[in-house]
């Protein structure tokens, strides 16, 4: 990649509906609902995947990744695991971790992390609901 060359960043957006409940097992029910209040019992989010990648502008085709090999990285390894499951359950990658919104897009970032090449994951953002997000960026 030419040192000069500028860097380009693209979004892309992407939806899922899933349950979760927030808990501690190990705590009571009471301790529970006093630290996570309603989530502490079942329900469910739209959530919405918010990714920024960035790299080099390819001259032959004037990408910098096609935006088909990401939703289809994006579909594969995130959207067709957690979209309509249970979070505390049904997801392989959240056994053990309570499934708040910042875990949530820990985790997601750490699936999507390496599936863009050459371009890199530099933003993740999970949003739970219109006052709930979480955001993962590059360090």
């Amino acid at each position: 990649m030419d040192a000069d060359a500028p860097i380009v960043r693209i979004s892309r957006r992407a939806t899922f509906a899933a349950a979760h409940v927030l808990c501690r097992p190990d705590w009571t029910e009471e301790r529970n609902r006093e630290v996570f209040g309603a989530c502490a019992t079942d329900h469910g989010h739209n959530y919405v995947v918010e990714m920024t990648l960035e790299g080099a502008l390819d001259p032959e085709t004037g990408m910098i990744v096609n935006l088909k090999d990401v939703d289809a990285v994006l579909k594969r390894d995130l959207i067709s695991v957690v979209d309509h499951r249970h979070l505390n359950r049904d997801v392989p990658f959240l056994r053990g971790v309570i499934p708040t919104a910042e875990n949530l897009a820990l985790a997601a970032w750490k699936v999507l992390e390496s599936g863009f090449e050459p371009a890199r994951l530099v933003r993740l953002r999970i949003v739970e609901s219109e006052n709930n997000s979480a955001e993962v960026v590059a360090g």
